[in-house]
């Protein structure tokens, strides 16, 4: 749950929710006010056609016929009942009596009490979750005098209380609100889709600068980044391609003048000065030949397959162990990798390499991690600072103390093995073991072969 909120995806849909849901509430909040007003006002209206006819028809009846009628008429919310009060104790009018008496004319008076009912100020029961809690109409107490100079109470109290439902008005609302989600959700998931596309594009381009270009489509602005997209790839490839080639072939054509020399060099009569120039020779023959090995490492025109990775493991390091060199393989894993099987050989040929020229022999374990693979090679050797541990994937970079010229060293093994590893998805990794030597980890990440 936390990795969705965490991403786009999650991120654009609580922001699209949140703001329907408050626009959806605004707007419900805006027309439950405007409903509760047009209640009031028309209930104005009814108490103020009401308490007109109680005025007027108390008026006309006869003193003694009016505590019966007054007992009958007055049990709705608009009462009229007799009291000791004095007009004199009347205030100012107000809006509503001010309406009333210009119905019943200037023979009957009215004026507003101090006297306020007490259910004005009462919350309403039952009420709407976005209605206001108490009644803001015509709730108040006024005298009035008849024309025979009587003098009565009338008082105008709030609508009775609609009984409760049975259901609260958030749970009619959870249809609405359930609607709502699934639209945010539908809505967030066409919007972020093509961004997705886009961002594992980008991952298969840095596993595989092949990969087939992004499919345009969606809306403008994501087909323009998908098209710019591509392009920046093709580009990618073919400075690639123009780097690769151009290492290859410089790299190819010194191999005939170098062979021609070498052939001249047995001319040479001086031993010492012709054993140290085919010293220097061959350093340059080996330089060359990893040169090629360096261009054919950023060369990804090797079709992808699904490899097994204990096989592969256990070819190489047989074909190590039989070519003198001391290795011991440790592990298995049961599971695939997709790769290309000549570059995984040349990743894993010289990282074994470098740990026997460096450290006499070459211990490989493997193990399987959450997904991946963990290939550890651990050498005998004095290992590497920690301040160069970067640098020694640098080209043609060495290490003064191990990792000499006079070793036979040139500096593009593990450059050369890092580059592998990146194409396929996984990392190289140096650290110097608590033992003592180097341990080189290599992590693959597994494929799947039912997907």
């Amino acid at each position: 749950m936390r990795a969705f909120f965490g991403s786009m995806t999650g991120r654009v849909f609580v922001v699209l929710l949140l703001g329907i849901v408050a626009s959806a509430a605004l707007t419900q909040w805006l027309a439950v006010g405007e409903r509760t007003r047009a209640i009031e006002r028309y209930r104005d209206f009814h108490a103020l056609e009401r308490a007109e006819q109680l005025v007027t028809t108390a008026d006309v009846l006869p003193p003694a016929s009016r505590p019966t009628y007054l007992r009958v008429a007055g049990r709705g919310t608009v009462k009229l009942e007799a009291t000791e009060l004095a007009m004199a104790m009347a205030l100012p009018p107000t809006e509503f009596s001010a309406a009333l008496q210009q119905r019943v004319g200037k023979q009957i008076l009215l004026g507003p009490l101090a006297e306020r009912p007490a259910v004005c100020d009462l919350p309403r029961k039952g009420r709407d979750f976005f209605a206001p809690s108490q009644w803001h109409g015509a709730c108040e107490t006024m005298a009035v005098q008849l024309r025979d100079g009587t003098v009565m109470k009338l008082s105008v109290l709030p609508p009775r209380t609609a009984p409760a439902a049975q259901h609260s008005e958030l749970l009619a609302m959870l249809p609405f609100l359930l609607s709502i989600a699934a639209l945010a959700y539908l809505v967030t998931r066409m919007t972020v889709r093509p961004l997705k596309q886009l961002a594992q594009a980008a991952k298969d381009l840095g596993n595989d600068i092949n990969h087939p270009p992004v499919v345009l489509s969606g809306a403008a602005e994501i087909r323009q980044a998908s098209a710019a997209f591509n392009a920046m790839q093709a580009r990618i490839r073919q400075h690639i391609q123009q780097r690769t080639e151009m290492l290859a072939a410089i790299t190819h054509d010194l191999q005939t003048p170098l062979t021609r020399m070498r052939l001249r060099l047995e001319k040479v009569h001086d031993d010492e000065l012709q054993q140290r120039l085919v010293d220097d020779l061959s350093a340059m023959q080996q330089m060359v030949k990893e040169g090629l090995d360096l261009a054919r490492s950023m060369d990804s025109t090797e079709i992808m397959q699904p490899l097994d990775l204990d096989a592969l493991l256990d070819s190489v390091c047989s074909d190590a162990s039989d070519a003198g060199q001391v290795v011991e393989l440790r592990g298995h894993t049961a599971m695939a990798v997709m790769g290309r099987p000549l570059a995984l050989r040349r990743c894993l040929g010289n990282l074994i390499d470098n740990a026997v020229k460096y450290g006499h022999y070459a211990h490989v374990s493997v193990e399987r991690l959450m997904g991946a693979g963990r290939i550890r090679i651990r050498d005998g050797g004095p290992g590497i600072d920690q301040d160069q541990m970067a640098r020694v994937f640098e080209p043609f970079y060495r290490v003064e103390s191990s990792r000499s010229r006079s070793s036979g060293g040139t500096g593009l093994g593990l450059t050369i093995a890092r580059n592998i590893a990146e194409q396929h998805g996984g990392s190289v990794v140096l650290s110097n073991h608590v033992d003592g030597g180097l341990e080189v980890t290599l992590v693959l990440p597994e494929y799947y072969l039912g997907r």
